[in-house]
């Protein structure tokens, strides 16, 4: 009978414990890029904490991820609710966190109401048609679109769909451009005058010219697309092109000199050095770039819509202004928190798309 050595067997067990606690401290720490990406770092130290890292160490971190953030909140929502009652406005008095609040469950109402009024609207119109077709009048039917007021989650819907399709115009313009410029010393300074000219320009100066324009090209909006929703792109577009056309330029410009020199003595054409060394060695740069252009690009949407009167959330804020009720100032403040919050997760999508796209964000 063969002897079981307990020194052996215990020394075995312990290595097969570290060698399970290795392995969950690699998957946490590959988590923890992820966590950063969608803005919850301070998970990492929550999960090393439960796999049974350095207990000091770790609440010190998510004191100062978690702890520290959520006392700033407070102390900013009691700040805010102990002053706003002394202002007063043509409106009254600024609303607080649970005015606020409220009007929240109220849009959140008013959405699911509309959406019932649009359900009955259509319910209606088939009862109708398909009496007209029992009673033999098919020719009378007639199919209409629901004309009711957009809900407020369908303003908050418009405006994406409109930042989107303005911001991919910019980047279909900007990158190309961009690795002209720094490829090229002489379309760089073709490029640059112009940038520098056109750059500082805000949207409200565009907006007039757009608007004309627009209306002359695009004769009786019957397209795809309204002509406010063109009008609205279109100066997102003219605004936000420009971080990404810098950034590309410097990004493709500040390339090393040595990959340069490689693709000239493996004589790869145009094509090949643009898609195989200048775009994977500039991306870092471009998708700063990028996530600069969305940001400014959601801040002109909302000037844009409420000079312009085109439908989204600035016509929302715009309307809610003109109304003057006496729960217009919360909805108001309701649209700048959905704005801010809209902003952040935009940030969020580029960023998660960056981490996708390239190694590292830092060259």
């Amino acid at each position: 009978m063969t002897a079981i050595d307990p020194i052996a067997t215990n020394a075995a067990g312990a290595n097969a414990r570290e060698d399970r606690r290795a392995k969950r401290f690699a998957r946490i720490t590959k988590l923890d890029g992820w966590f950063k990406v969608l803005g919850l770092p301070w998970l990492t130290p929550i999960l090393r904490l439960i796999a049974g890292d350095n207990p000091r160490n770790q609440i010190k971190d998510v004191w100062r991820l978690l702890g520290v953030p959520l006392v700033a909140i407070v102390a900013f929502i009691s700040a805010w609710s102990a002053l706003a009652p002394m202002v007063q406005t043509s409106l009254g008095a600024v609303p607080g966190p649970a005015q606020v609040w409220e009007q929240v469950g109220v849009l959140h109402q008013d959405a699911i109401a509309e959406k019932q009024k649009e359900a009955d609207f259509y319910a209606r119109q088939d009862e109708r048609n398909a009496q007209l077709v029992a009673d033999g009048r098919a020719d009378k039917v007639k199919e209409r679109a629901y004309t009711g007021k957009p809900t407020y989650y369908q303003q908050i819907w418009t405006s994406i769909q409109t930042v989107f399709f303005g911001f991919l115009i910019g980047t279909a313009v900007a990158v190309p451009l961009g690795i002209v410029a720094g490829l090229s010393p002489t379309a760089n300074a073709a490029i640059n005058p112009l940038v520098q000219v056109f750059k500082p320009v805000s949207p409200l100066a565009w907006l007039p010219i757009v608007t004309m324009v627009v209306s002359a090209v695009y004769v009786g909006g019957d397209g795809a697309f309204s002509k406010s929703f063109i009008i609205s792109a279109v100066t997102v577009t003219l605004c936000s092109l420009w971080p990404t056309l810098i950034n590309t330029s410097l990004g493709v410009a500040s390339i090393d000199k040595d990959l340069v020199n490689v693709s000239k003595v493996l004589k790869l054409s145009a094509w090949k050095k643009i898609t195989r060394l200048v775009l994977p060695s500039a991306l870092p740069l471009i998708f700063t770039g990028l996530r600069l252009s969305l940001g400014v690009g959601w801040m002109v949407l909302i000037a844009a819509e409420m000079l312009a009167q085109n439908p989204g959330l600035g016509k929302f804020v715009w309307d809610e202004f003109q109304n003057g009720s006496s729960q217009s100032l919360a909805r108001i403040m309701v649209a700048v928190f959905t704005i801010g919050i809209i902003g952040f997760l935009l940030d969020r999508v580029m960023f998660a798309l960056q981490s996708l796209f390239t190694f590292t964000n830092n060259r």
